[in-house]
C-alpha cells in the first residue's frame, strides 16, 4: 500500500517554470489577430499572473490572452502549456507564422499534451516575442486556467510523470470496478454493482476532464461529446453512490430516514440525465442549472449519512468515510477554485485523480470486509442450522447429510455406532428435565472427547446419539464403543434416588458395499435394541449376513462391575 501511495504522489512535484507576463480581454465581434495586437499595444487588456489559476474569458464568451515569455540568453525549444485543459478550442497566434489550433478532443494536431494543452515552440523564434491565444466560448462556463513556459526537455519529463500518475490511477479504478463487478455476479449482491457503477462513472469524469480518454487513449468516437458525457456521468455517479451508500452503510438499519433520502437521491438522478441529453433546450438548460447544486447537496447528504451510520455502529460506514471524505474535500476545493478562490493550488486537479484511486482502493477493501462479514454470517447461520442447540454436536439432518457424503465419497471400511442412554426417562421423571439436559450435555462432551476429529458425531433424537467411525475394522469399532460405554459410566450421573448411574447401550453396524444411510442406521439401531434387551450398558454388533446371530460384548465393559446396578 505504501508503495502505491508513493507511486501516485511522486508525479505531483512541481517542475520549475519560467515566469510569464500575461494580460487578457473578452473577445468582441469583428476581432482579428491584428486588431487584438493593436488593442494590447493600447493597454486595453487586463493584466494577470499566468502562474495562478485565472478566468481569461467570461462565461459563454470567447477571450483573448497575450503572454510575454521571459528573456532568454540561450536559444532552445520551449513548451507553452495550459492547465487544466479547457473543453473549448484554443488557438495560438505568432507573428509571421500560421495559427495553431488545439482542443482537448483534437486528433489532428501533430503533438498534444497529456492532462493539459501544450504547444512546442522552436528555438528560431524571437526571444520574448509575445504570444496571442484565443479561447473559444465554452458552453459549460469559463474554467480558470494557468500557463507555463517550460524548456522542452523539462516538459517531457513532467508529461511522462503525469502519464505515470494518471495511468496508475485509472488502472486502479478499472481493476476495482472489474473485481467488484465479478463479486456482484458471484455473490448476487447489488452493493458491489452500485460501487462498480460509481467507480466507472467517476473514471469517465476524470478521463474527460483530464483529456486522458482523448490523449493518450485516442478514443476518437468521443470527440465533441465531452460537454454532454461529462455532466451525465457526474449525475449517474451520484445515483450509483447514493444507492451504494444506502446498502453499504446499512442505512435502513441505522437511519431509516436517511435511507429514504439516499434512495430518493438515487432515483432522482436518471431523470436529470434524460433532461441533459434531450434535444429540448428548456429541459437541457434546467438540467445544467441543477447540476452543481444537486451534486453538492447530494455529496453533503451522503457524507452526513455515513457519519450517522458510523456513529451508530456501522463498520462499513467507516470505510466509506475514510475513502469519501478526502475526495469530497478536494471536490469542494475544486468548486471553490472554479469560483476564483485558491488560485495558487494548481495541484488540486491531479490530487482529485489520486483521491479517486485512493477511494477506489479503500472502498474495495471495505467491500472485501463486507464480503467476509457476509461469509461469516452465512457460516454462522449454517452452523446454527447444522448443530444441535443443546449438545453442540451435529443434528440429525446435518449428520445424515454428512453420512450420505461419506458413503458416496469412498469405499473404505466404516462403522456406525448407535448409542442410546439407559434409564434416561427415569432421570427426567425423578430429577427433572433440567437435570436431563445437563446429562445430555455431559454425555455429548464425553463422546466428543473420545472420538477422533474425522469421526462424525451427531444427536439422532432425544437421548440417542450416532457416530460414524471412518477407516476402521470391526474390532477397532468394538474397542471404541466399549471405551464410550466406560466413559459415560464414569460420569457418575445418577438417574434416580436408588443410586443407579447413567449408562449407554451401543449397537454397531459395519458398512457393506450396498448400504444406504437408512439401511446402515437401521442395522445399528437393531443391534442397540439387542443390547438393551440383554441388560443394557453393553455393546452389540449387527447380525452378520448368513449367520443369523449377533456378536455380543457383555456388561463387563465397565471398569468396576460391582458399580453396575
Amino acid at each position: 500500500m505504501l508503495a502505491i501511495v508513493l507511486l501516485l504522489l511522486a508525479p505531483l512535484k512541481a517542475v520549475p517554470a519560467s515566469a510569464l507576463d500575461g494580460a487578457w480581454r473578452e473577445a468582441r465581434p469583428g476581432d482579428t489577430p491584428a486588431s487584438v495586437w493593436a488593442a494590447y499595444d493600447r493597454g486595453e487588456f487586463h493584466a494577470f499572473d499566468p502562474d495562478l489559476l485565472n478566468r481569461v474569458s467570461r462565461p459563454g464568451q470567447a477571450g483573448w490572452v497575450v503572454l510575454r515569455p521571459p528573456p532568454s540568453a540561450v536559444a532552445e525549444e520551449h513548451a507553452l502549456t495550459v492547465y487544466p485543459p479547457p473543453l473549448a478550442p484554443v488557438t495560438l497566434y505568432r507573428h509571421g507564422l500560421p495559427p495553431q489550433r488545439m482542443a482537448l478532443d483534437d486528433f489532428d494536431a501533430p503533438m498534444h499534451g497529456h492532462g493539459r494543452l501544450a504547444w512546442r515552440l522552436g528555438a528560431d523564434g524571437i526571444p520574448s516575442e509575445p504570444l496571442l491565444l484565443r479561447f473559444e466560448a465554452d458552453a459549460t462556463g469559463a474554467t480558470p486556467v494557468r500557463f507555463e513556459w517550460t524548456p522542452w526537455s523539462d516538459y517531457l519529463r513532467e508529461d511522462a510523470r503525469w502519464l505515470m500518475l494518471s495511468s496508475a490511477c485509472f488502472a486502479v479504478m478499472l481493476a476495482m470496478a472489474v473485481m467488484t463487478s465479478c463479486l456482484a455476479l458471484m455473490l448476487r449482491d447489488a452493493t458491489f454493482a452500485w460501487y462498480a457503477g460509481y467507480v466507472v462513472c467517476y473514471g469517465i469524469i476524470q478521463g474527460i476532464q483530464t483529456g486522458y480518454v482523448f490523449h493518450p487513449m485516442e478514443w476518437t468516437w468521443l470527440a465533441g461529446t465531452a460537454s454532454l458525457i461529462g455532466p451525465a456521468a457526474a449525475l449517474l455517479s451520484m445515483a450509483f453512490a447514493a444507492a451504494f451508500v444506502a446498502r453499504f452503510c446499512e442505512l435502513e438499519r441505522f437511519s431509516p430516514p436517511l435511507h429514504a433520502c439516499a434512495l430518493a437521491l438515487a432515483l432522482g438522478m436518471p431523470p436529470l440525465v434524460v433532461m441533459r441529453i434531450s434535444r429540448v433546450d428548456a429541459l437541457a438548460a434546467a438540467s445544467r442549472a441543477l447540476l452543481y447544486p444537486v451534486l453538492i447537496i447530494g455529496a453533503v447528504l451522503l457524507l452526513y449519512a455515513g457519519l450517522v451510520a458510523a456513529w451508530r455502529g456501522s463498520r462499513p460506514a467507516r470505510y466509506f468515510l475514510l475513502g469519501f471524505t478526502p475526495l469530497l474535500a478536494l471536490t469542494a476545493m475544486n468548486s471553490a477554485q472554479a469560483s476564483g478562490v485558491l488560485p495558487g493550488m494548481n495541484w488540486l486537479g491531479d490530487a482529485a485523480l489520486v483521491a479517486g484511486a485512493f477511494q477506489a482502493i479503500v472502498l474495495a477493501l471495505g467491500l472485501a470486509d463486507h464480503a467476509l462479514a457476509m461469509r461469516h454470517d452465512t457460516d454462522v447461520v449454517r452452523e446454527l442450522a447444522d448443530v444441535d442447540a443443546l449438545t453442540q454436536v451435529l443434528n440429525r439432518r446435518a449428520w445424515s447429510e454428512r453420512l450420505q457424503a461419506v458413503l458416496a465419497a469412498d469405499h473404505q471400511p466404516a462403522a456406525l455406532l448407535f448409542l442410546d442412554l439407559d434409564h434416561f426417562k427415569a432421570l427426567n421423571d425423578c430429577l427433572g428435565h433440567r437435570a436431563g439436559d445437563r446429562a445430555l450435555l455431559a454425555v455429548a462432551g464425553a463422546l466428543r472427547h473420545e472420538l477422533r476429529p474425522q469421526d462424525l458425531l451427531g444427536r439422532y433424537g432425544g437421548e440417542e446419539f450416532v457416530a460414524v467411525l471412518r477407516d476402521v475394522a470391526q474390532a477397532q469399532a468394538v474397542q471404541v464403543a466399549i471405551r464410550l460405554c466406560r466413559r459415560v459410566h464414569r460420569l457418575d450421573i445418577p438417574v434416580d434416588g436408588d443410586g443407579r448411574l447413567l449408562t449407554v447401550s451401543v449397537g454397531i453396524a459395519m458398512r457393506r458395499p450396498d448400504d444406504t444411510p437408512e439401511s446402515l442406521v437401521e442395522r445399528a439401531d437393531h443391534a442397540m435394541y439387542r443390547a438393551k434387551l440383554e441388560g443394557r450398558n453393553r455393546v452389540r454388533v449387527a447380525v452378520n449376513p448368513g449367520t443369523g446371530c449377533a456378536t455380543a460384548w457383555p456388561a463387563g465393559v465397565v471398569d468396576d462391575p460391582a458399580r453396575e446396578r
